[in-house]
């Protein structure tokens, strides 16, 4: 499994590289991927799985680590789900697309 996380080169430039440390979460944070989440509840992406167009794709449009996410509804027959995204705006997902992103929530 490869995560990647994102750091700013230059004003509109991301650049991916792989982190080896992902897996290690704070004992006071579940983490759990955004097609597991419950609707209402804020997390926090800690990685984008994935090497394909799809994860640059999502990481382009700022799904990217740190940034915070929750899942505002499914539709009927569970998929897609509509996210929102830096409490700004909002993505339909597909569920399989929601498998690729690791968040944590915090058990506050």
């Amino acid at each position: 499994m490869t995560y990647f996380t994102t750091s700013h080169v230059g004003r509109n430039d991301l650049m991916t590289t792989k982190s080896p440390n992902v897996s290690k979460v704070s004992t006071a944070a579940q983490a759990t991927t955004l097609d597991r989440l419950a609707a209402g509840v804020e997390a926090r992406v800690v990685a984008v799985e994935g090497t394909d167009a799809v994860a640059r794709r999502l990481m382009e449009m700022g799904v990217v680590p740190g940034a915070p996410v929750s899942v505002v509804k499914a539709a009927p027959l569970g998929d897609p789900l509509e996210v929102r995204v830096r409490r700004s705006y909002h993505l339909a997902l597909r569920r399989a697309e929601a498998q690729t992103i690791l968040v944590v929530t915090s058990e506050e």
